[in-house]
């Protein structure tokens, strides 16, 4: 509410001066770094700038048109070029909470994306083998950017692009070929697939000829040998198991699952188009387009005639806006990947397309151990469902050891184990490299999941079978700092997701979580909420709830489920 009131003043003064002096001015309107000047403050250095006027003049006119912007303003004094506001706490604070009560859920919907589309491509799992620690970080970020987007208006569409193809697969069939067994594999697939594609690097060191069968391998799927391609089947069916089962527990889906393997039939249009526009060249027997100075060519075709992942990836983005029609296109990839993105953008728009420069690369770190990146292809992988499962299991224990009678303890387990993970992920800027610590994020106290589920099932226990009415509230409590406070923070959760959104991060919200929840339990440690005095205890229950509501939909919007009990 204060954010709605900041952007209500600031398209007051802008339209006042557009309108009465036909000058175009940015207002800017902040929040005093003194809280004691007040709660909103203008500068008006620009408009002095613009209009050539001193700046009493130019703060006696501004005072009325500010004064109209608002009936929450109590009062308007300057310290110089600052117009400072002090803003009706009370007036403030029961329109905040009987909207955030009112509209549940539904509180903090914007409609900044209204009409537009936004296709998100993350998560891609690498087929045959285990899906790692390492893929959460896109799966869990992309998947709570769709939430936001949707949060705000947006049609968005989810894709989840398989790592179905390329020359890993033609290192897997040599693997098999050499040292697999069919009944063996069977009875624990991604397991042992994964064991073959680490045996068959270790075995490279000493044999480079390997490295020429598996581009032969992958060559023969290409040209659609009956043999490779049912071995290819196999394995790709195999490994959407385990990966069910990891989408399962974690809550998520998906609109496609178009991997790779999907355009294989896509590419030839796309090389005929780079060929007729004049952009391929040839380069030792492959085909390239060259980028300029600024970046390496791009490497379209192989000699063999073999395809290659940016040849893909430009049928895919074809194939998408056909599809989609997409205002954005996301691509929830790693820091490692920022060059590939460059040529991408700058292929298409050397092609002649405008919408290159809606796509964006959503980038972030690497989850590292002792420091060091995971690696598949040296055996030091951390399988998800491992540490979905230690967590869930560390959960319990918890669980049960802060209430043994609780009637749903597995359930509630899930819940809060994979908070855990979801979270300790989420709170970090993507961008970031993270050190995994397990033992950490499963805790109920700190900048954990499971520490804002528990401040909701707090909240729920206070107001477990209590009723409260609007109409009997004590207003003039909500003038107390730590009242206030919390009304601010809740007041702040619209223009909190709108920049999670614009900013395209999930620790936007996260962080702002925390903070509710760290001011709540402050409140609740200096006042009882459950007092006899009615119009209080009506005051405390609704703050209560609109707390709990907020962070409730806050978790939502990251993939955490809210609990009721703990």
């Amino acid at each position: 509410m204060i954010e709605a009131i900041k952007e209500q003043i600031k398209y007051t003064l802008e339209n006042y001066y557009k309108d009465t002096h036909q000058q175009e001015i940015s207002i800017v309107v902040e929040e005093p770094k003194n809280p004691q000047l007040g709660d909103i403050s203008i500068p008006l250095f620009s408009v002095v700038k613009a209009l050539r006027k001193p700046m009493p003049e130019i703060v006696s006119e501004a005072i009325p048109v500010i004064q109209s912007a608002s009936e929450a303003i109590l009062s308007i004094n300057n310290v110089g070029a600052f117009v400072n506001l002090m803003i009706d706490k009370k007036l403030l604070a029961k329109n905040v909470l009987i909207k955030a009560i009112n509209e549940e859920e539904n509180y903090g919907a914007s409609q900044i994306g209204k009409g537009k589309k936004i296709t998100l491509d993350y998560s891609a799992p690498n087929i045959a083998k285990s899906f790692s620690i390492g893929h959460l970080r896109s799966t869990m970020i992309g998947n709570s950017l769709r939430l936001i987007l949707n949060k705000c208006g947006y049609e968005t569409f989810s894709i989840n692009y398989l790592g179905d193809w390329g020359t890993q697969f033609g290192k897997m069939i040599v693997a098999y070929k050499k040292w697999g067994n069919y009944e063996d594999i069977k009875k624990d697939p991604i397991h042992k697939l994964t064991d073959l594609y680490v045996r068959f690097h270790e075995e490279a060191k000493n044999n480079p000829s390997l490295e020429e069968e598996a581009r032969e391998a992958f060559r023969r799927m290409e040209l659609k040998d009956p043999e490779y391609l049912e071995l290819w089947r196999w394995i790709r069916e195999e490994s959407l198991k385990e990966s069910a089962q990891i989408y399962d527990l974690l809550g998520i889906s998906f609109d496609s699952y178009n991997g790779e393997a999907f355009y294989n039939d896509k590419m030839d249009s796309i090389v005929a188009e780079l060929k007729e526009k004049k952009l391929l060249k040839e380069d030792q027997g492959a085909q390239i387009v060259d980028l300029g100075e600024a970046m390496p060519p791009a490497l379209i075709q192989r000699s063999d005639g073999g395809s290659l992942y940016i040849t893909r990836d430009l049928a895919a983005v074809f194939y998408r806006k056909k599809e989609y029609q997409f205002d954005d296109i996301l691509y929830v990839v790693g820091n490692e990947q920022k060059l590939h993105f460059q040529q991408l953008r700058t292929l298409i728009s050397l092609m002649g397309y405008d919408f290159a420069s809606h796509i964006e690369h959503i980038n972030f770190g690497l989850y590292l151990t002792d420091g060091k990146k995971m690696s598949t292809r040296k055996g030091g992988v951390v399988k998800l469902y491992d540490v979905l499962m230690k967590a869930i299991d560390m959960a319990y224990t918890l669980v049960v050891a802060k209430n043994p009678d609780l009637p749903n303890k597995e359930e509630i387990a899930k819940a809060v184990g994979i908070a855990a993970i979801v979270f300790g992920d989420l709170k970090n800027h993507r961008s970031l490299d993270i050190e995994f610590n397990l033992e950490q994020a499963v805790k109920f106290e700190g900048q954990t999941g499971p520490y804002l589920q528990y401040t909701g099932v707090r909240i729920a226990s206070i107001l477990k079978n209590k009723g409260f009415d609007f109409k009997k509230m004590d207003i003039d409590v909500f003038e107390k700092p730590h009242y206030f406070d919390l009304v601010k923070q809740i007041s702040l959760f619209k223009s909190t997701i709108e920049r999670a959104a614009i900013e395209r991060a999930p620790s936007v919200i996260a962080k702002y979580l925390l903070g509710l929840a760290q001011s709540f339990n402050k409140f609740y440690s200096v006042e009882k909420i459950n007092v006899e005095e009615e119009t209080i205890r009506n005051s405390n229950f609704v703050l209560a709830k609109a707390t709990r509501n907020v962070i409730n939909e806050g978790l939502r919007l990251l993939g955490i489920q809210y609990v009721d009990e703990m």
